[in-house]
C-alpha cells in the first residue's frame, strides 16, 4: 500500500511540474495565439461630450478568431461583429471585413507597431493620408476616455512653379567688332 501512495504521488508530483512548466513565449509585439486585446482611441470631445475614436476588440479562439469593431458617428455604434478575419502566421497583421449599418461593407487593415502595444491602421487619420490612425493597446479598463484633439491641420502641397516660356521674338542680335 505505501510502495502505491508513493508511485501515485511522485506521478501527480511530476504532472503538477509538465503543467507549471513555463511555455514557449510568443515573439515580442506578437498577437498571442489565444485571449482578447483590446485597441482603442475613444475620447471624449470637450464641446459635446460625446465620444470620438475607434474600438477594436480581438478575441482569439482555438477554432477561430473574432473581431468587435465600434466606431463613432456622433455617438458610439454598436459593435459591429466582423466577417472575414485573416490574421498573418507571424501575429504581426490582421485584416477584417466589417458592414455597419446603413453603410457599404469595408475592409479595415493594420499592423503592430510599438513592441505590440499600438495597432496601425492602413488608411489616413482627419482626411490626410499621410498620418496613420494609431489604438493604443487598452491595458486599464477603467480608466476614463482622454479629451479628443482637433485634427491637425492638413498640409497643403505647393503647386509646382510653372517654367515660363522662352519667347522668340525672331530676331537676332550678334555682336560686331
Amino acid at each position: 500500500m505505501t510502495r502505491r501512495a508513493i508511485f501515485a504521488g511522485v506521478i501527480l508530483l511530476v504532472s503538477c511540474a509538465v503543467l507549471a512548466a513555463p511555455k514557449k513565449p510568443a515573439k515580442p509585439g506578437a498577437l498571442p495565439r489565444y485571449g482578447m486585446l483590446v485597441f482603442s482611441d475613444l475620447c471624449m470631445h470637450p464641446d459635446s461630450g460625446e465620444f470620438g475614436g475607434q474600438r477594436i476588440t480581438l478575441q482569439r479562439f482555438a477554432e477561430v478568431d473574432t473581431v468587435l469593431y465600434e466606431f463613432t458617428a456622433g455617438g458610439l455604434s454598436w459593435p459591429v461583429v466582423a466577417s472575414d478575419v485573416t490574421i498573418d502566421p507571424r501575429g504581426q497583421q490582421f485584416y477584417f471585413t466589417v458592414q455597419p449599418p446603413d453603410e457599404d461593407e469595408r475592409t479595415i487593415s493594420g499592423h503592430l507597431a510599438d513592441n505590440g502595444k499600438t495597432l496601425v491602421l492602413d488608411g489616413g487619420y482627419c482626411e490626410d493620408q499621410s498620418v496613420p490612425m494609431r489604438l493604443p493597446l487598452v491595458t486599464d479598463f477603467s480608466r476614463k476616455a482622454g479629451t479628443c484633439r482637433a485634427c491637425p491641420a492638413p498640409k497643403v502641397k505647393q503647386p509646382p512653379e510653372e517654367e515660363k516660356p522662352v519667347i522668340d521674338t525672331g530676331s537676332t542680335v550678334t555682336a560686331s567688332r
